[in-house]
C-alpha cells in the first residue's frame, strides 16, 4: 500500500479502536481508566515523536523555501503579481467560510437544542479552562501601529521565532519577513552570487524535506495512537450533548473544504478535484491528527512539490504564508462559536452585527497562532466584543480538540488549493505574455 493509503487505515483503525474502548468502558469503567492512563504513558509520547520531528524542520523550512521561492523569481517586480493573487484568495477563502458557518448556525440553531442543566455541567467541567483562555485575552494587548510592528520586527529576532522555554513554536510572523527580506536582498546580486544562494538555500530545502520524510514514515503508527488518545480522553458524553454544534460545524468545514473548494480548483486551476484531493491525502490526514499548521507545513511543501509539480516559486512564497495567515477553517470555527453561545445565553445577534462579527472572525484568525487550540483566546476576546459572557466558551472546550483537528484540514487544505490556483494563473498569464 502506498503510503497515504497506510495512514488512511491507521486513522480508521485508531477510530474504531477508540469507539470500542468507549463501549467496553459503559459496563466497565476500570476498563476505560486504564486505556485513558495507556493512552497518556504510551500513545501520547509516540504521537509527540512523530509531531516534534514535524516541528523541527519548521523554522529553518519556512526560511529557506520562502527566501529561496523569492530569489528564485530574478526580479523583485515579479512578486506583486504572486502576492497580490495570494492575499486576494487568502481574504475571499476566509470570508466565504465564516459566512457558511454562520448560514448553517443559523438555520441549525443549536444553541436551542442544549439545555440549561447540560449548560452547567459543561461550565462546572470545563469553566477553569474557558477562564484561563480570558485571562490569557485580557492579557494581550490590543491592535495598535506599534504592535503591528513589534509583531513583525521584534528587537530580537532570534528570540521571538525561538518561542518560550515550553517547546512551543514562536512567533513565525517576523521569520517570514525576515526571509522576504532576505530574498528580495537575493534579487539584486549578481548572476553568480544569486545562484550560489539559491543552491544554499534549496540545499536546506531538501534536507528538511528527507527529515519529513523519516517522520511519515512513522505517521501510520502515530496517527492511530494520537487519534485513539483524543477519542478515548474526550469521551462520546460531551459529544452527544453538543451533537447538533459539532455536527453543525463538521458540516460546514466540509461544504468549505470540498465544496468551495472544489469549485474553485475545477473553475480557476481547471483541475479535476477528484485527483486533486487525492493527490493532497497525506497532507490533510497530518492537518487533521496534528492539529498544526505549522507541524503540517513540511509535507505541504513536500506534496505540492512532489505530487502536484507546483513550481518552488509558488509554493516557497505561498504555503509558508499560508501556514500563518489563511486561516479559513479557524475563522469559520470563530463565527460558529460565538454564535452558538450567543443562542445558548439567549443573546440576539443582528444580521449586521454578524456581518461585523465575519470581519473580525477573519482579522483575529491571522493572529491566531498554527499551534494546537491557538484560537481559544481570540474566541474569547470576540465573546466579550459582543456583549456574550466569555466563560461560555467553557461550553465547547470538550470537543474543541477535534474540532481543533478539522479546522487545521480546512486550514490547510486551503493553503494548497490557494497555491495550486496562484501557480496556475501566473502560468497561464506569463503564457499570454509569451505570445504577446
Amino acid at each position: 500500500m502506498s503510503l497515504a493509503t497506510r495512514i488512511l487505515w491507521g486513522l480508521v483503525i485508531g477510530i474504531v479502536a477508540a469507539l470500542a474502548t468507549l463501549g467496553v468502558g459503559q459496563w466497565h469503567a476500570p476498563t476505560l481508566a486504564f486505556m485513558q492512563r495507556v493512552s497518556s504513558a504510551v500513545f501520547d509520547p509516540l504521537g509527540q515523536v512523530f509531531l516534534r520531528m514535524l516541528f523541527f524542520v519548521v523554522i529553518p523550512l519556512v526560511f529557506s523555501s520562502l527566501a529561496s521561492g523569492i530569489v528564485q523569481l530574478g526580479q523583485l517586480n515579479r512578486l506583486g503579481p504572486l502576492a497580490g493573487r495570494t492575499f486576494a484568495l487568502f481574504v475571499a477563502n476566509m470570508v466565504v467560510g465564516v459566512a457558511i458557518g454562520l448560514v448553517l448556525m443559523n438555520l441549525l440553531q443549536p444553541g436551542q437544542h442544549i439545555d440549561p442543566i447540560t449548560t452547567q455541567k459543561l461550565m462546572a467541567e470545563y469553566g477553569g479552562s474557558a477562564l484561563q483562555s480570558v485571562r490569557t485575552h485580557a492579557e494581550q494587548p490590543s491592535l495598535s501601529l506599534g504592535l503591528l510592528v513589534e509583531m513583525f520586527m521584534p528587537r530580537n529576532l532570534f528570540g521571538a521565532v525561538v518561542g518560550n522555554n515550553r517547546g512551543v513554536i514562536g512567533d513565525v510572523l517576523p521569520l517570514i519577513l525576515f526571509a522576504i527580506l532576505v530574498g528580495a536582498a537575493g534579487t539584486q546580486l549578481s548572476p553568480d552570487k544569486r545562484q550560489r544562494l539559491q543552491d544554499g538555500l534549496d540545499l536546506i530545502t531538501e534536507l528538511m524535506t528527507k527529515i519529513v520524510d523519516f517522520a511519515l514514515r512513522l505517521a501510520p503508527y502515530a496517527v492511530p495512537a494520537m487519534i485513539y488518545s483524543v477519542i478515548v480522553k474526550v469521551g462520546l458524553d460531551v459529544v452527544l450533548a453538543l451533537s447538533v454544534f459539532v455536527v453543525g460545524c463538521l458540516l460546514a468545514m466540509t461544504l468549505h473544504l470540498f465544496g468551495t473548494m472544489s469549485l474553485w480548483i475545477a473553475l480557476l486551476a481547471r483541475k479535476s478535484p477528484w485527483t486533486f484531493f487525492k493527490q493532497i491525502r497525506p497532507v490533510l490526514v497530518t492537518a487533521f491528527t496534528t492539529s498544526s499548521s505549522n507541524a503540517t507545513l513540511p509535507t505541504s511543501l513536500a506534496i505540492a512539490q512532489e505530487e502536484l509539480k507546483l513550481r518552488p516559486t509558488t509554493s516557497g512564497f505561498v504555503l509558508p504564508l499560508g501556514a500563518t495567515m489563511n486561516m479559513s477553517g479557524t475563522a469559520l470555527f470563530e463565527g460558529c462559536v460565538v454564535l452558538f453561545v450567543a443562542q445558548v445565553f439567549g443573546v440576539e445577534l443582528s444580521l449586521a452585527t454578524q456581518v461585523i462579527m465575519l470581519l473580525l472572525a477573519v482579522l483575529s484568525a491571522v493572529a491566531v497562532s498554527g499551534i494546537p487550540g491557538g484560537s481559544l483566546p481570540m474566541i474569547a476576546g470576540l465573546l466579550v466584543t459582543f456583549g456574550i459572557p466569555p466563560e461560555g466558551i467553557g461550553i465547547i472546550i470538550g470537543v474543541d480538540r477535534i474540532l481543533d483537528m478539522a479546522r487545521t484540514a480546512v486550514n490547510v487544505g486551503s493553503d494548497i488549493v490557494t497555491a495550486q490556483i496562484v501557480d496556475d494563473s501566473l502560468k497561464r498569464a506569463e503564457a499570454r505574455n509569451g505570445r504577446a
